[in-house]
């Protein structure tokens, strides 16, 4: 596949003797089209990168299967510290839930090299449904089951799962649309094709400042300070659903650990740097200060927590 789009910035003009040592640019594989939540994530990170690691570093979009095909781009690559995967959570923990026939394993066939951020969710409406409140929602649904749509970033994407969730804990019935890509889900609510979505609070803010979705809840433990205004769902009373939104840098299987803990030293240092956490925070992203054996963790508790969910709704990925 082609990728969609490159962006390569310029080396620093002057560099330790060190960096200038190294050869190549740093490839960073997205698994979603360009204005995707991941996409948006790379472009806050890269110039801080590049200058931490003193070489270039390109963004090459790979988007498709729910991950897979940017997945198979990271496993073609040799594992010399100069290609990484920025995934989700849902390319690590979901997907090993939802294809019978999965090409990888997420916990054998990478080199974990550091987690990076986490986002919270929002549902949305369209503004021609007229919900503004999860109680018109769950009222017009029980009303009206599989009337109404909501979009997602594809089968099996966290996008899915959580408004999965959300049906589920509220006993209504759905209508599913997949995109390939939040934006386009997000676009095709903006003009009225499709009803409802969950997606990333980042990538909605924007929208709903401009009025042009309904924000009904969030998805998290607490208000989102973005949207003091906006109840979570536990306070709603439809449920307590609080999805996971991190995102960690993998490289292929078998790096070595001097380039892994270059790689890493130099995303710790970006993800601590007070622009680049101002920068994030206005994306209504918080840096995860910690190890990549601590994000792989969490990616294995994750996958056995989701397990029985998605197999509970009968969620596959053929």
């Amino acid at each position: 596949m082609t990728p969609s789009r490159r962006v390569a910035l310029a080396m620093p003009a002057l560099l330790p003797l060190a960096a200038r040592a190294q050869e190549g640019a740093l490839r960073v594989i997205i698994p979603q089209p360009p204005g995707g939540a991941t996409d948006i994530l790379a472009r806050v990170l890269v110039d801080a990168l590049a200058a931490a690691l003193g070489r270039p570093v390109i963004i090459e979009n790979r988007p498709g299967a729910n991950g897979i095909v940017s997945i198979n781009a990271l496993r073609q690559s040799r594992p010399d510290g100069n290609t990484v995967l920025l995934g989700g959570v849902s390319i690590f923990s979901f997907n090993p839930n939802l294809f019978p026939n999965l090409p990888y394993d997420p916990f054998r066939d990478f080199t974990w090299v550091a987690p990076v951020a986490d986002t919270p969710f929002v549902m949305v409406t369209g503004r021609r449904t007229g919900l503004t409140t999860m109680a018109q929602f769950v009222e017009r649904a029980r009303a009206q089951p599989e009337r109404i749509t909501y979009g997602s970033a594809g089968i099996g994407n966290s996008t899915h799962l959580a408004m999965e969730m959300i049906a589920e804990r509220a006993n209504i019935r759905l209508t599913h649309v997949p995109f390939a890509g939040s934006a386009p889900a997000m676009t095709s609510i903006i003009a009225g094709d499709t009803d409802s979505m969950v997606i990333p609070l980042g990538s909605a803010v924007p929208n709903i400042q401009a009025s042009q979705v309904n924000a009904l809840v969030t998805l998290g433990a607490e208000r989102a300070p973005a949207l003091p205004q906006v109840p979570t769902l536990r306070e709603t009373g439809f449920g307590d659903v609080v999805m996971p939104g991190w995102y960690a840098f993998v490289g292929p299987a078998g790096m070595a650990a001097p380039v892994v803990e270059r790689l890493d030293s130099a995303i710790r240092s970006v993800v601590q740097n007070p622009a680049v956490v101002a920068r994030l925070r206005e994306q209504v992203l918080e840096p995860i200060p910690g190890t990549a054996a601590e994000i792989q963790a969490r990616a294995r508790r994750e996958s056995d927590d989701m397990a029985a969910f998605i197999r509970r709704r009968g969620i596959r990925v053929e």
